[in-house]
């Protein structure tokens, strides 16, 4: 459906003058639109049972090129006042989607029907599926997936990635549950029915180590399905030392008989902490 855009969008991308063109602009534009209405995304499953994910760099071109096509302007809400070259979404009674004062979600970004807004900030190109709720003061990163009923508690970091266009973006599958102040970025995978308990950081290159059984397995940038994650540190040599470096620790599997939507204290309950 989208053959023709593509092509467009990738000669451009390479003789940067056509973006002067009427055509090419209208195009880019209309890919933009299209990652609005989440007809397109810059990453996709392919294999959700597999966790498999592809990411589509054309499309993230394509928002990359939004910019210098649009022009800066001022916006005003009463006393308030930005400077900016993106629109914000609007009609979000007519989208289906509940959201709080002073959520903002940025024009080229994916809100489903029945997804919550709580003071939070939603940036282009990002993807948040339907019955997710993102809280209080939380951020989802340009690029971002956020799966089906997604908790994103209060003061959550999602990073967001643009460039380079082969990097994957943060992928949060559905029915995580992702605690207060926890940090997740550089193309950082959560698979489904994780729970990462509060202050937890997952980066591309952070320790995700499995401590449930014998023998200590590690993950980097990538937590299993149905893990239960807390904050840890591993000791790391250095010439002045041994010191605690930060790190991810999988406490064990979400239990079958956890309810998807119970609190994250009862979730790690089960295993003996609390976070």
């Amino acid at each position: 459906m989208y053959t023709q855009h593509k092509q467009i969008v990738e000669q451009a991308w390479t003789d940067r003058s056509m973006l002067a063109d009427a055509t090419v602009k209208a195009t880019i534009r209309e890919v933009v639109e299209a990652v609005d209405k989440g007809q397109l995304r810059t990453a996709e499953p392919i294999n959700l049972e597999n966790s498999e994910w592809q990411v589509n760099e054309w499309v993230k071109k394509a928002i990359i090129m939004y910019f210098p096509i649009q022009e800066m302007r001022t916006m005003r809400s009463g006393e308030l006042e930005w400077y900016d070259k993106m629109e914000l979404k609007h009609d979000y009674e007519k989208l289906g989607v509940r959201v709080v004062p002073h959520a903002v979600a940025r024009y080229g970004a994916y809100i489903a029907p029945g997804a919550i807004l709580m003071p939070s900030y939603v940036n282009i190109g990002a993807y948040v599926d339907t019955g997710t709720m993102v809280d209080t003061w939380a951020t989802v990163g340009s690029c971002a997936q956020i799966g089906k009923h997604v908790h994103l508690s209060g003061g959550v970091g999602i990073g967001g990635v643009l460039e380079p266009v082969q990097a994957a973006p943060v992928i949060i599958e559905d029915n995580c549950f992702i605690g207060s102040r926890a940090i997740v970025v550089e193309g950082a995978h959560i698979c489904r029915e994780s729970v990462l308990g509060s202050n937890t950081v997952i980066t591309g290159s952070t320790h995700i180590i499995d401590v449930t059984g014998n023998e200590p397995k590690e993950y980097r940038g990538y937590v299993p399905p149905r893990s239960v994650v807390v904050p840890g540190t591993y000791t790391k040599k250095f010439p002045a030392g041994e010191y605690g470096v930060s790190c991810a620790l999988i406490i064990g599997r979400r239990k079958e008989s956890t309810d998807k939507k119970t609190s994250l204290n009862d979730a790690l309950r089960d295993f003996g902490v609390s976070v």
